[in-house]
Parts: C-alpha cells; structure tokens; sequence
C-alpha cells in the first residue's frame, strides 16, 4: 500500500525571472526583428512556454500542504511553506494540516436501555496523512462528519443515559466523565484513521432525554432523591441509636431493660426521622446509685 511521501519544490522566484525572460525576448524579438513568420512562431512559441511555465508555480501557507499527481500517479506532497515550482503537468490538491472543529448538532438516538435521548458531541480534528486524505476516501470532510455520527450512535448504545439505583453501579453518559469521552475519542480514531484524519479531542456537548420522555424521567430523578436522602437520615438515626445505646451501656448511666431499649430506640428514630421539631417525653429507666 503506498504511502505519504515528501515532495520539494524548487524556488518559485527563479521562475518568475524565467518567465518574464520568456515574454521580454518575445515582444523584443516581435520590435526589433523583421516581420518574417519564423519570427512570429518564435515570438509566440516564448510565449506559450512563459505560460506552460506558469503553470508550475505554487504557493504553499502555513499548516497547508500540496499533493502532486503525475497522470494518475502520486509523485508527493509539498509540505513546506513558501512559493515553488512544479513539473507544470502536476495536478495540484491543496490540503489544509491546519486543526479543525466539529460541532455537531444533538441527534435522537437510543441509549443501552432503549431510552430516547438527545446527544451532541464537538471534536477536534486535523489532516495527518495527506495521501489517505485525497484517494482513501471520496471527501474526507464528508467523511469527518458522517462517521462522527456514527460513532455517537454506536457510544449512546454502550451506555445508559443515568442509573437512577446505585450512579457507581456502571459507567453512565452523564457521569461516566472522562472514561466516556476517551472512549469517544478512541472509537472516533478507529473511524478516520483510514482518512488520515487525527483525533485531537472529542468530548459530549450536549445530553438530554428527548422530549418525550423528559418529564418523566424528571419525576423518577426527583423521586430517587427523596428516597437517597430518606436513606440517607433513616442510617445516620441507626448510628446515632446505636451510639446511644452503646455509650448508656459503657458509662453504666442508666440501665434499660428489653421493653424499655425498644420504646427508647421508637422515640429516637422518631424524633431523628422526623421533619417536625417533636421532644417526646420517655420513661428510660433508673438510674444507679
């Protein structure tokens, strides 16, 4: 499989003077000498090789590149900047090296567990291998953009949207972070290598359920909270219970007995668990003399 190879350019100035040595001997020879038609097809013959010669000067910016193709065959690429001349029969490609964006809108797609949602991801990119970016592909900006979508479709189907039951159970689109975007950009890579394309960067932009669902999952994301933070007060009443207990016992302040350590414990969690400001009044027992 052929390759990128480089390809120099000689000094497009000395050219310049070239051609203008062409077209000034040309209109000299048409003054000065008689009107023969030898003269004339001389005169005419510089002036046609002035503008075959013309034809070989390039200009190569910064972060540009130029393939060269010679009747169907890839001579190189001109990756210097400044200006060059070429065998005049190149067929010239200019190619940008320069990084680009990709910003693309949010698509409908289904996550792992079949939910519809809204996903949008922005990537950096850039042309690496000129000879894969002319004649691997067709375009390879086309290219860039569909197979970004691609990839954002088969990344929706690896993951779920959220895990409402336990969020450090499995990795997900809205907390998986950096894990979920290297495998963005790593499935990305796989796709435009092919196209000489380098993946600088590929993060989510945008993530939403679809609209038909948002409200929904909006109630049950709400409702898993409530219940989270439920759980949350009804183990810290535990430990305080349980700390409780255990000081009383260690200190001998007060002895308890079966009946008593379970109407303590109910009047506790009560007052730990509830969200009105209650002081029930409990009989805990005698103390030791």
């Amino acid at each position: 499989m052929e390759k990128e190879k480089s390809l120099k350019g000689l000094s497009g100035y000395l050219f310049v003077i070239l051609i203008l040595v062409f077209i000034g001997v040309g209109i000299l020879n048409l003054i000065y000498s008689s009107q023969t038609p030898l003269t004339v097809v001389v005169s005419v013959l510089l002036f046609i090789l002035a503008g075959f010669t013309m034809a070989g000067l390039i200009v190569i910016n910064p972060n540009e590149s130029g393939v060269m193709v010679l009747f169907g065959d890839y001579k190189g690429t001109i990756k210097q900047n400044g200006f060059f001349w070429v065998n005049p029969f190149y067929v010239k490609k200019k190619i940008s090296l320069r990084a680009r964006n990709l910003n693309r809108d949010p698509i409908k797609v289904n996550d792992r567990l079949g939910n519809p949602i809204m996903i949008g991801i922005v990537m950096v990119w850039r042309v690496e291998n000129t000879f894969k970016a002319a004649f691997e592909v067709d375009d390879y900006n086309h290219f860039v953009d569909i197979q970004s979508e691609s990839a954002t479709r088969k990344l929706a189907g690896h993951y779920a949207y959220d895990n409402f039951d336990d969020e450090q159970k499995e990795i997900t689109l809205r907390a998986g972070g950096e894990e979920v975007h290297q495998a963005l950009e790593k499935e990305l890579s796989e796709r435009l290598a092919m196209a000489g394309i380098k993946v600088l960067e590929a993060r989510i932009s945008y993530l939403a359920y679809a609209s038909e669902i948002a409200g929904a999952m909006l109630r049950r994301q709400q409702a898993t909270a409530v219940v989270a933070a439920r759980t949350k007060i009804v183990e810290g009443a535990v430990s305080m219970v349980e700390l409780a207990l255990d000081q009383l016992s260690r200190k001998k302040v007060i002895e308890l007995d079966e009946d008593k350590k379970a109407t303590m414990i109910s009047n506790l969690m009560v007052v730990l668990c509830s969200d009105k400001d209650t002081t029930p009044v409990v009989n805990t027992g005698t103390l030791h003399q």
